[in-house]
């Protein structure tokens, strides 16, 4: 029994239309960012490993913050609002006894994930 073909519905919006008979540019789009966006593109240039897979590889504190925590908390531990609240780790009371950053780290606590699990007892200490 043979397949049928595929007639795809007439598009009525022109944008749409046009978009539906020449998909090549969006495809030849998406070639490109995907390809300036894979994984370690920006870090080779920029002599900087990242981690890959489940764990990370970050030996030091400061390479820890700058390639996992930086991300939210930013730079300078300032912290940030807009698409979420991300508090500032700078002069942050609550980070000045052991126990409470090491729990946060470990299991997470609102919009921040528990990293603990890809993280070696070393890393968590640092």
């Amino acid at each position: 029994m043979p397949i049928p073909s595929f007639t795809p519905y007439p598009a009525r919006h022109p944008i749409m239309s046009s978009s539906f008979k020449r998909p090549s540019g969006l495809i030849a789009a998406m070639a490109v960012a995907m390809a300036f966006t894979a994984p370690g593109a920006f870090a080779d240039s920029a002599g900087v490993t990242l981690s890959q897979g489940d764990t990370f590889t970050e030996k030091d504190g400061a390479a820890l913050y700058a390639n996992v925590c930086a991300a939210c908390h930013l730079d300078k531990g300032q912290g940030a609002v807009g698409a979420g609240h991300y508090p500032a780790l700078a002069k942050n009371k609550n980070l000045e006894t052991g126990g409470y950053p090491v729990s946060l780290v470990l299991h997470g606590q609102n919009g921040m994930p528990p990293v603990g699990q890809m993280m070696s007892d070393d890393q968590v200490a640092a």
